[in-house]
């Protein structure tokens, strides 16, 4: 499987964009057919050929579609169905940018949800078709990446920052290097005006991004070591929980797996949508 990532290269760009990704299963490829997907709070548009399926099984059912789509922020893990060849263009978002987009200015954030997007209405005159961005980003990546810059400069330019967004972006600063509860102390707000801006902007509460984020981090942590140098106790400790039940209980809530058997399976739910890859 071809996999890489970029991030952007323009400033005003890259304050709403993570990093662009591609992936790929050509027909003669090997890779898990089913992995899953894990809890994102980062919301993704996916560039895919027109008439390529996509499927996202679901806690609550299973989404069908073809072509491009959002892939918004997520709770839960979803299953892929990579059992077929296909190849993905995404854009990962920074938590919280699509409030700050003409595009959904005014919307409620949208959560545990893929929805089917025409590409020429959001770029309108700019864009070709999918065609020729997977193409590019199968021969030249660098030129791709540089195409979906110019793309996505209008929008970004045209983007809308009010006190929500601004308190939201600083927030997500510092969100991983302590409580919670002293956040609001950091960044010279009410704790209550805090949690109820990064509401409006995400969808998500502060605890339910750190949470995300930490399971990102323990993840990654876990796929670059061999089963033999994971020690549980030791892992619980250093990820925040207080015993090694605590991880139990955390993990199959989030993942819906132990950490026996996701010692096991762990390639299955690596994050491969801007994230680590499982090939």
């Amino acid at each position: 499987m071809i996999h890489w990532l970029k991030p952007s290269k323009i400033p005003e760009v890259a304050k709403y964009i993570e990093c662009y990704w591609f992936i790929e299963k050509r027909p003669d490829g090997k890779s898990f057919d089913y992995p899953k997907l894990n809890p994102d709070p980062s919301a993704h548009l996916i560039i895919s050929p027109e008439k390529q399926d996509y499927h996202y099984d679901m806690n609550l059912g299973v989404v069908k579609g073809k072509g491009s789509h959002w892939l918004f922020p997520h709770h839960q893990t979803y299953q892929l169905d990579h059992s077929r060849p296909f190849a993905h263009l995404g854009v990962k978002f920074h938590v919280g940018t699509l409030y700050s987009l003409s595009a959904f200015s005014g919307q409620q954030p949208i959560l545990d949800c893929v929805d089917e997007v025409q590409l020429s209405m959001l770029f309108a005159d700019l864009f070709e078709d999918e065609t020729q961005l997977i193409e590019l980003a199968r021969s030249n990546p660098d030129l791709c990446c540089e195409t979906l810059d110019s793309l996505f400069l209008p929008l970004a330019l045209n983007s809308h920052e009010d006190q929500h967004s601004l308190i939201t972006r600083k927030a997500l600063n510092v969100l991983n290097s302590g409580t919670i509860s002293e956040l609001g102390n950091q960044l010279y707000c009410s704790q209550r005006r805090l949690e109820r801006s990064f509401n409006r902007v995400t969808g998500l509460t502060l605890k339910q991004c750190q949470s995300m984020n930490k399971l990102e981090a323990m993840l990654e942590y876990l796929y670059q070591r061999d089963a033999d140098d994971i020690d549980w106790v030791e892992i619980a400790f250093q990820f925040g929980f207080s015993d090694q039940p605590h991880l139990i209980r955390y993990l199959k809530k989030h993942i819906g797996l132990t950490p026996k058997t996701y010692e096991k399976e762990r390639g299955l739910t690596i994050d491969v949508y801007g994230g680590v890859s499982s090939t």
